[in-house]
């Protein structure tokens, strides 16, 4: 493990501007987190702004999550190739928003076959012509070469994948962050990766495509596994015990602080007011809290 390391470090380091946006680390033998920035999506970052995992095996490599766009998972292919020279066989599309499924289509020209949930391919369908019109606006001609491409294999609520004598449980268990978020559970590795279920570091977004009802229940299925290892969707690999301080806690006081207002009788204008203090160390606090209460109140007062 050691030896891959400095290995990866050595080959890694030269490209300074590929290293400022995707920062490999480490989670356990034969497993990687790639981490992007926190930040807004960017000609910089290609619209890699989210965490991505890989899991090296004697057949070949699994990614989860393509990259934001053409670009984008070139950018990541890029960080892989400093830490593998295995082809990537299997891509997993963890949900629908743009950074975990509009790189697939440079993947599957690489060969590899992309897996989502069906959940998730609706989604993505859906939301394909406002992602891209997004992305043009926020990466301009990075975007170039970005075609929706959508996934060989759709499953329903469950999916399991063998790659190197490795088993892959690919689960959804309801939406989240988006309607189809799954997670991938690697047992041999005791290392979960969960996709937009579990930011950290982070706040999370409450989104129109989000589910401020359902998303408590998603990361318990991922705290469920019990996994030693955590690759969140956004942030650095961690622990449950961290998953669950920044994504369910958070979850919690957000639901009891609308749903406290709305027993009150208050409006939607006095959402973005309640207390959500406690979690003001989270990057993107002051950009996305009060947006978050509003759009939890809006779907709270229909529960």
């Amino acid at each position: 493990m050691i030896r891959a390391l400095v290995a990866a470090v050595a080959l890694f380091a030269p490209n300074a501007g590929l290293a400022d946006v995707l920062k490999v680390q480490p989670v356990t033998d034969d497993v990687w987190a790639i981490v992007g920035p926190s930040e807004q999506r960017s000609p910089e970052n290609l619209g890699n702004n989210a965490t991505f995992g890989l899991v090296v095996t004697s057949e070949g490599a699994v990614l989860m999550d393509p990259g934001g766009s053409w670009q984008g998972a070139e950018m990541l292919h890029a960080a892989i190739r400093s830490i593998t020279d295995q082809p990537v066989t299997h891509v997993i599309n963890t949900g629908g928003q743009d950074h975990r499924w509009l790189g697939n289509g440079y993947w599957q020209a690489q060969g590899a076959t992309v897996i989502a949930s069906q959940t998730a391919l609706e989604d993505q369908r859906v939301r394909a012509s406002m992602q891209m019109t997004a992305l043009s606006q926020l990466i301009g001609d990075a975007l170039e070469a970005t075609e929706p491409s959508f996934a060989d294999i759709a499953f329903s609520d469950a999916y399991t994948l063998e790659v190197g004598g490795l088993r892959f449980e690919i689960v959804q268990r309801g939406p989240a962050h988006t309607p189809g978020d799954s997670f991938v559970w690697v047992p041999a590795h005791d290392t979960v990766f969960t996709g937009d279920i579990v930011y950290v570091e982070r706040i999370l977004g409450v989104g129109d495509q989000s589910s401020i009802t359902h998303w408590p229940d998603a990361y318990l299925a991922v705290e469920a596994t019990g996994a030693a290892h955590v690759v969140p969707g956004h942030g650095g690999p961690s622990t449950m015990e961290h998953a669950r301080a920044d994504t369910y806690d958070y979850l919690m006081n957000l639901r009891a602080q609308i749903g406290a207002l709305l027993d009150e009788g208050g409006d939607i204008l006095a959402a973005p007011l309640v207390d959500q203090s406690a979690f003001a160390y989270l990057e993107q606090f002051d950009s996305l809290a009060g947006r978050n209460a509003q759009t939890a109140f809006q779907q709270m007062e229909w529960e």
